[in-house]
């Protein structure tokens, strides 16, 4: 491992998150951005916000970015040699939704617009192993953005070092417009907002978290578009949990370096492309 690197894992280990850390050029952003707009032509937009489940599987194109090189040597310097590629999604923060909330302001009492503008997707305060199910290793989660993710648009938050803390407990979110599927948050008393710091990025970074790492992020009230790639990887010791309340599949799981030697996840694909 290069001094750099071991720099990063050493920062990654203290403060739970690494941020702006460059992966697609030019052109390949522009092919990435160009492909997805073809799938937002195909499904439209309510479906391509948060709908867009393990698609790896389906298109070459994005599942090339789950193997991309300048994520994969980071998530092997954080993870080890031997990783598997968990689960991924597309998320976007449409700014048609502000559009419509400024189309219907005149008339509105200021509650009325209080009241829209909460209704704004968002994602709450949480931690992603709370949902996983997955032990015998860590869970890292990368943002790769497709577009500039600023604070205006709906930036990731995190707490930093709040990985250290363990598991915190999670209950139904009270707002309205949590893209979380389960629609929990970490109770507010628990999050150490005045803490909190943004992770601003350009199209073409990427910004990569721990499983544990409590973080956030709010409504985009802006006429940008903010749409990630968010890919979870697991060092091939991790394993799946049983949990009669809350049963998971993981049918999308792919080696995308090294080798498995625990097997743990049944339903892997050796992630050769095409």
């Amino acid at each position: 491992m290069t001094t750099s690197m071991t720099k990063l894992q050493e920062l990654y280990n203290q403060q739970g998150f690494l941020s702006a850390l460059p992966v697609l050029n030019e052109t390949e952003l522009r092919e990435a951005k160009h492909a997805f707009s073809e799938l937002e032509k195909e499904f439209g937009e309510e479906y391509t916000q948060y709908s867009l489940h393990n698609v790896h599987l389906q298109y070459p194109w994005v599942r090339s970015l789950t193997k991309h090189p300048h994520i994969l040597k980071v998530v092997k310097a954080v993870l080890g040699p031997d990783i598997i590629l968990l689960d991924s999604r597309f998320i976007c923060k449409y700014p048609t939704l502000k559009s419509d909330i400024q189309e219907n302001e005149e008339g509105q009492t200021k509650t009325d617009r209080n009241v829209a503008e909460n209704a704004l997707p968002y994602v709450a305060w949480h931690q992603d192993m709370r949902y996983w199910g997955i032990a015998g290793g860590p869970v890292l989660s990368v943002w790769l953005a497709l577009d500039d993710s600023l604070k205006e648009n709906g930036a990731l938050q995190v707490i930093p070092g709040s990985h250290c803390a363990g598991m915190l407990p999670h209950h139904l979110a009270t707002r309205p417009g949590n893209m979380l599927s389960v629609n929990q948050e970490i109770p507010e008393e628990l999050v150490q907002t005045d803490e909190a710091v943004f992770c601003p990025l350009l199209a073409g970074q990427m910004s990569i978290h721990d499983g544990l790492l409590v973080h956030a992020s709010d409504a985009n009230t802006s006429q940008m578009r903010r749409c990630g790639f968010v890919i979870r990887y697991v060092p091939t010791c991790a394993y799946p949990t049983q949990d009669p309340d809350r049963p998971r599949k993981f049918d999308a799981t792919m080696l995308v370096c090294g080798k498995d030697h625990f097997n743990h996840f049944t339903n892997k694909t050796t992630g050769i492309l095409p």
